[in-house]
């Protein structure tokens, strides 16, 4: 239960100060009546989230490995990493805590208008539609989760990983909020999208299903890459022939026959003296 907890909590941490930081800095340049520099809030927006990712890693990390997001634990678990039971309580606790987040930015804003929801055709800033969306966030999806596996894969990265994974998504977002917001989670997207309705929820299905199907690629080349690398084929055994030597091909009960035979002819012998 704690796992799950820990899931929940970092999750809300992540959607409340990434989608809370989108809406805040639009807000901001929207009450000065001037033009919003995408540029600006974009990395203002993109360091929120991957900021949030480094907090939490350092923090839940040691109690549920810091997922918070769908598409990792299902990564996880196409890479054999992972329960089917662990998967499913880990999900579920992610999106109660996107939810929760997105009722708390409702609630701070005072607006449900927008709270950093996910979009394409009109939605997005440069009107790519769902096509090029869905395959835009299965690969920023892959990339993301095949970092996270392989960093978390040996033991001399732990003490980085949270950094290296916080970074990646900074990245992933820095290049990805322009289309359509960036979404990389199933949880952060569902999140506001329920409370927002309308559009975000008639979109939501591209935004759920195209991670998904990105940490299960990812988890696939994951393991084409790293599993056979990581535990290679066993040797075969040689100590034991080296010891047999060339009677090594004698079978036991062969060489017990052979043994008996000698010594019932040393006693004849013997005999006849």
């Amino acid at each position: 239960m704690r796992k799950y907890i820990a899931e929940l909590i970092g999750t809300f941490v992540l959607t409340a100060f990434g989608c809370g930081t989108a809406v805040a800095a639009n807000s901001i340049f929207l009450s000065m009546n001037a033009a919003i520099p995408v540029a600006f809030t974009t990395l203002l927006i993109a360091f929120a989230f991957g900021l949030s990712v480094v907090a939490m890693a350092y923090s839940i990390g040691n109690i549920s490995g810091c997922h918070i997001n769908p598409a990792v634990s299902v990564g996880m678990l196409a890479a054999g990493r992972m329960s089917v039971k662990d998967c499913v309580g880990y999900v579920v606790a992610q999106c109660i805590g996107a939810l929760t987040a997105a009722l708390f930015l409702w609630m701070i804003f005072g607006s449900r208008d927008s709270l950093g929801q996910n979009g394409y055709g009109e939605a997005s800033t440069l009107g790519l539609g769902a096509g090029s969306i869905l395959i835009l966030e299965i690969v920023m999806t892959f990339v993301f989760v095949l970092v996270v596996l392989a960093v978390t894969d040996r033991t001399e990265f732990t003490s980085a990983a949270g950094l290296v994974i916080g970074l990646t998504l900074t990245l992933i977002h820095i290049f990805g909020i322009p289309f359509d917001g960036t979404s990389v989670n199933p949880a952060r997207s569902f999140g506001p999208a329920i409370v927002v309705g309308g559009d975000a929820l008639a979109q939501l299905p591209v935004f759920i299903i195209a991670p998904l199907i990105g940490g299960v690629l990812a988890a696939l080349v994951y393991r084409l890459l790293f599993t056979e690398a990581g535990n290679p084929a066993e040797e075969p055994d040689t100590d034991a022939e080296d010891v047999r030597g060339d009677d090594s091909e004698v079978e036991p009960d062969e060489a017990d026959a052979a043994a008996d035979g000698e010594d019932v002819a040393e006693e004849e012998e013997r005999e006849e003296r």
